[in-house]
């Protein structure tokens, strides 16, 4: 028992001094908690907090959900790469991405050059149960949520395990998922590497 205290003594330790040298970018579905978790993350490591999508609506001056209705997804898609690349060239954040922003392979190319990638993994259940709190889901608005979402899950998430990091984002607190974060992202090289230049890219 004082052996594997003193280990988790010395991973606390680390994750305590962990200051990254990329921004960190959350990726997962719907439901997954980037939001919530990305503030707290933000604060807790004393870095500006950014969502994308908040960011897409202040550019079109139009909500995600009308975004979708009056001019399509592919609109939404191509703003959102926009703006995430934008993002991207700000100093050091945290950044709370859309759920199909990383299944884009330009963005997710750039996410890699540029951040670290912390993808917040939740199973169906979980994820039920948190978007049925919220009705401006474009996505979830053609057919029965947990279908949909199964769906997204099959095809999504073999994409999303390419991130740099996972943590499961189930049914602990938003705190002790913010202290696992933080924990992994200080093991990660990628977290602590520069970000390339467009020269090296």
């Amino acid at each position: 028992m004082e052996i594997e205290a003193a280990v988790a003594q010395r991973k606390t330790g680390s994750a305590s001094r962990f200051v990254p040298s990329r921004t960190i970018v959350l990726v997962g579905l719907m439901g997954a908690g980037k939001s919530k978790i990305g503030r707290r993350l933000a604060a807790r490591l004393n870095l500006p907090f950014f969502d994308s999508d908040h960011e897409i609506e202040i550019a079109a001056g139009e909500s995600i959900e009308e975004i979708f209705a009056n001019r399509g997804e592919k609109v939404f898609r191509d703003g959102e790469r926009r703006v995430i690349a934008r993002l991207l060239d700000q100093p050091v954040h945290v950044l709370a991405t859309g759920g199909g922003a990383f299944m884009d392979e330009t963005t997710r190319r750039l996410i890699e050059r540029r951040g670290v990638s912390l993808w917040l993994r939740a199973d169906l259940d979980v994820l039920v149960l948190r978007v049925s709190r919220r009705n401006n889901r474009p996505l979830l608005k053609v057919g029965d949520t947990r279908t949909v979402l199964s769906e997204l899950i099959e095809r999504r998430y073999p994409v999303y395990a390419e991130a740099n990091v996972i943590i499961e984002s189930g049914e602990s607190s938003p705190e002790l998922t913010v202290t696992r974060a933080i924990a992994a992202l200080a093991g990660c090289p990628v977290a602590t590497a520069p970000p390339q230049t467009e020269c090296e890219e």
